[in-house]
């Protein structure tokens, strides 16, 4: 591995270019922390030392590292010093909230693409997962779930199309369905159950995800309630190296042995 002190091959600043000194600076820093030269803790060399390496004044070095740590790639500690940031999310103790909601309380922006919206029959099984008639139709929703604009799920949401009439023409990227549910339906969940399953990618998730396929991963299936029972069923696949999950734990209080 090339040291960090240490200038990899090709990786100059080219003074006749129309690109700012800063953004080339940026560019270079940035393929270095996401090509996995520079992992997740790893000190990022001082200023005077990317001056040195790079050849650009103090000036130039500040406005990159500033554009690093704005999209979330480097944390800056005064007297610490700067370390590449872990970009994975950890989940905080879970609560009814929406996905945007939770990358909210982590810091990162929340964002999605809509790859598909339908209406259709809702199958046998999730019928009697959901306490739906059989045949009843519902609303199945599939996004591609981002946080600082990197995808980091696809999700498939299922909910009863006669509980929410015109859903399906309210929806669009980057809108919040939970949001759209409260506003226009007047329905927030009380209560939901999920289950996590390891899982990997395959190659057509991969494509979306922008990562490799059998790269690990989490399939994570909600059910979410109010007091009129179930009105959602989401069936996610989270990438495993940016998304984990943190549960606190107490001790239990035992009696005897």
């Amino acid at each position: 591995m090339t040291s960090p002190l240490s200038r990899p091959p090709g990786k100059r600043i080219d003074v006749g270019s129309a690109l700012p000194l800063y953004a080339q600076l940026y560019a270079i820093l940035k393929a270095r922390i996401t090509g996995g030269e520079w992992p997740a803790g790893h000190r990022v060399p001082s200023e005077p030392e990317l001056c040195a390496l790079y050849d650009v004044s103090r000036i130039t070095v500040r406005q990159a590292l500033a554009m690093l740590a704005q999209d979330g790639h480097i944390t800056r500690g005064r007297g610490k010093g700067t370390f590449v940031r872990d970009t994975r999310l950890t989940a905080a103790p879970r609560s009814v909230s929406s996905f945007s909601s939770e990358l909210h309380d982590l810091g990162m922006k929340p964002g999605s693409r809509i790859l598909d919206v339908r209406l259709g029959e809702v199958s046998a099984a999730l019928a009697e997962e959901m306490a739906l008639d059989p045949g009843a139709v519902v609303v199945r929703i599939r996004r591609l779930r981002l946080a600082d604009g990197r995808p980091i799920g696809i999700q498939t949401a299922t909910l009863p199309s006669a509980r929410f009439p015109g859903l399906d023409g309210l929806l669009g990227d980057d809108v919040s369905l939970y949001s759209l549910l409260r506003d226009y339906f007047g329905v927030v969940g009380t209560g939901a159950s999920e289950i996590f399953k390891a899982s990997t990618v395959g190659r057509t998730e991969a494509a979306l995800l922008e990562c490799t396929p059998s790269t690990p991963a989490f399939e994570v299936t909600r059910i979410t309630f109010d007091n009129e029972g179930v009105y959602e069923h989401t069936a996610s696949l989270l990438r495993g190296d940016r998304y984990q999950i943190r549960i606190a734990l107490t001790s239990a209080r035992t009696e005897g042995n």
